[in-house]
């Protein structure tokens, strides 16, 4: 983590976003970053455009307004909450995740704040697209989660539980890492949790050795210390076994975490940059994540 300097918070009016918000709010305050908040208004093309309207002024003209209103109505947002640090306010037209993955790389900011979204039916199932478009193009980690609509006010947010989750991928490292740091400014508490399969102790009804289990557990326990060695601060590590995403979110649950922090892969694609069990765990998560 080094130091959170810059924190860029897309907005979007809603409610989810304003819960958003006040943690990007908050961190700010707490770390003296820079702010950036960030509306994007999509163009809106010629063929949505009325034949009245169109009579006045050009799609180009319409659109350009569409921002100017933005741009003012976004003047007003968090105003009287910056609190020991500054808040810059920008409205651009464009697609919405390209422009906050261009900010982002643009400015260098450190760390994203923005909700899952997620609306319909298919909410389950589907981070917003907006969020799943950004989890996959930019490289700074992305603060989100499904429950942001109900975050605390600021002065009711704290972290004094951190819980970060690793499988012990090439990428681990750089999660633990990120972790350590965070929970390490805020001396908060941390622990670390991996998942391993069922299918290492029992096939159906059919369980193995329970030594081996103890074996499988530990060897997972000692490839995690390797990782931590000589990272500063304690950290309590677990090692379950089932399903990664349900034991995560169970962990988290029952330790009352504050915060989440996982890795989200490398390879390309939506769901191998956002790997299939860090998509479930993003959506089943009590708390806040924070996707390294």
């Amino acid at each position: 983590m080094a130091r959170l300097s810059k924190i860029l918070a897309p907005v979007d009016f809603s409610p989810r976003c304003r819960g958003a918000t006040r943690y990007a709010a908050w961190l700010a305050g707490q770390t003296r970053s820079e702010l950036f908040l960030l509306h994007a208004v999509p163009p809106l093309p010629a063929m949505f455009a009325s034949p009245e309207a169109m009579a006045y002024a050009t799609v180009g003209e319409w659109n350009d307004e569409r921002v100017d209103q933005r741009r003012k109505d976004l003047s007003g947002y968090l105003a009287g909450h910056e609190t020991g640090f500054t808040v810059t306010r920008e409205a651009v037209e464009g697609d919405p995740a390209q422009a906050i993955a261009f900010y982002a790389q643009d400015l260098g900011c450190d760390l994203i704040v923005m909700a899952t979204h997620g609306y319909g039916p298919f909410r389950r199932f589907l981070l917003g697209s907006v969020t799943a478009k950004v989890l996959h193009d930019v490289h700074c980690p992305v603060w989100t989660g499904p429950h942001l609509e109900s975050a605390p006010d600021e002065a009711g947010i704290q972290l004094r539980r951190i819980l970060c989750a690793v499988d012990l991928s090439a990428s681990s490292l750089a999660v633990l890492e990120w972790a350590e740091d965070f929970a390490h400014y805020f001396g908060a508490g941390l622990a670390v949790i991996h998942v391993l399969p069922e299918s290492l102790i029992r096939v159906g009804g059919v369980y193995f050795d329970p030594e081996w289990r103890m074996e499988a557990a530990g060897t997972a326990r000692d490839q995690i210390e390797r990782l931590r060695s000589g990272h500063h601060g304690n950290a309590e590590v677990m090692v379950e076994f089932g399903d990664a995403p349900s034991a995560v979110a169970a962990l988290a649950k029952s330790w009352h975490a504050d915060l989440l922090v996982i890795g989200r892969g490398g390879e390309a694609g939506v769901l191998g940059r956002l790997r299939t069990n860090a998509y479930a765990i993003l959506r089943e998560s009590p708390c806040p994540v924070v996707a390294v």
